[in-house]
């Protein structure tokens, strides 16, 4: 199967339109923004317009480290002779002081150039929004180590985009590991190469080599609970960060083919001990060939098991705890950043209402932003903390979009 399949002519535009923001910014006065109270005088942006990402709502501010990884049991036949399978990966984790430390961007400013670039905006300095991770601040330590979440993006998207689920998690206590699936992907590498998605059939690209991706990032995860740094450059890590992490609490959630690719690392891979897709395709090569018996979620939007049968295959090999549910109007996208980018974009461009759900759907987009917030965090918490809620027994007042489909 090509990962062509899980690009739609829709998504391309709204990458655009994106881009055009991101761009416009450049040009336009400072709007402003809050961000949390820990943030401190490095979060404040400079004098142009800069889109905005929500601050978690955890006690703990957030703390993050970009990690150089080489997979040398995978030859890289698209690099060349003597080269290996590299990925780039950021650890997002509750962090005990931040004001010293700088705040994160949404990407890396070359990768941002180079998503600019691919949508017509190549001569305009990226202003990406900022996130609410600290590069390099000190992790929280209480005594018990944290439990781990492994992150898939979805097609020729980035590891950033869904920054608003991921330092969620963190501010409350999870250490979140956000995987650059390379050639379908922007991302910057620390001698300063750019990678961008690679239209070509060679690239392991399919949904299995994502899950093979997360694999290797688990044993990574292994490496930094024993005490060992798997960066190949050897930089130095952020304090607490080696021995802080649980390898016996781990989940793996992603979005589209990340979704996907969750449930085949899943089936491949004990450690993995919860599952969350954020509406994958569920389009697996080859064909799923045998059952879960691990928790899984699905939060489902356009691929439902109403209209996608692949969906509705995976829902039928589910044998342990599993749930679906869907919100109201939601979009493909609407379990992402964009929920919260495209409304600024929208303003900045002037569009009306209905331009605005052209894009993103009816769901109301504050509701969006706060779903996936929410959502995700009760289901990690109740299978990798045993720390049970109300939220995911049935429909709650507080979140009236969301339906839990039988």
């Amino acid at each position: 199967m090509s990962d062509t399949s899980f690009i739609s002519r829709g998504s391309v535009t709204r990458r655009s339109v994106l881009g055009a923001a991101l761009a416009a910014g450049a040009a336009m006065p400072f709007a402003g923004a809050a961000g949390p109270a820990w943030a401190g005088p490095a979060a404040v942006a400079p004098a142009a317009t800069r889109l905005t990402l929500p601050a978690p709502t955890g006690p703990h501010p957030v703390g993050t480290a970009r990690l150089h990884l080489v997979d040398r049991s995978r030859p890289d036949d698209i690099a060349g002779s003597g080269h290996f399978r590299e990925l780039m990966a950021t650890v997002w984790y509750p962090a005990r002081d931040v004001r010293r430390y700088p705040v994160a961007p949404w990407m890396p400013a070359g990768a941002l150039r180079a998503f600019l670039a691919d949508v017509g905006f190549s001569d305009l300095a990226p202003l990406g929004p900022l996130t609410a991770g600290h590069v390099g601040a000190p992790v929280r330590r209480t005594g018990r180590r944290l439990p781990v979440v492994v992150f898939s993006h979805g097609a020729h998207s980035h590891q950033g985009d869904h920054t608003v689920l991921v330092q969620e998690l963190a501010s409350h206590g999870y250490a979140v590991v956000t995987v650059a699936h390379q050639y379908d992907t922007y991302t910057e590498f620390p001698d300063g190469r750019i990678a961008t998605p690679l239209d070509d059939r060679r690239a392991p690209t399919l949904p299995g080599d994502f899950a093979a991706d997360l694999r290797f990032v688990l044993d990574c995860v292994e490496r930094l609970a024993a005490g060992h740094n798997p960066d190949v450059d050897r930089r130095e890590l952020p304090p607490g960060l080696l021995g802080s992490l649980d390898p016996r609490r781990i989940g793996a959630f992603g979005w589209s083919k990340g979704g996907t690719a969750t449930a085949c690392a899943m089936l491949a891979d004990e450690r993995i001990r919860a599952g969350l897709s954020l509406d994958g395709p569920m389009r697996m090569n080859p064909p799923l060939a045998g059952d879960l018996d691990r928790p899984f979620m699905m939060m489902s939007a356009v691929f439902t098991r109403a209209t996608d049968p692949a969906a509705a295959a995976f829902w039928s090999h589910l044998r342990g705890w599993r749930l679906d549910i869907r919100a109201q109007g939601a979009a493909h996208i609407s379990y992402g950043d964009n929920e919260a980018l495209f409304p600024q974009v929208a303003k900045l461009s002037g569009w009306s209402a209905q331009q605005l759900q052209d894009v993103i759907g009816t769901l109301d987009p504050d509701q969006a932003v706060k779903i996936q917030q929410a959502y995700p965090l009760a289901f990690f918490d109740e299978h990798l903390r045993r720390c049970r809620g109300h939220l995911l027994d049935g429909p709650s007042p507080a979140f009236p979009a969301v339906t839990f489909l039988p």
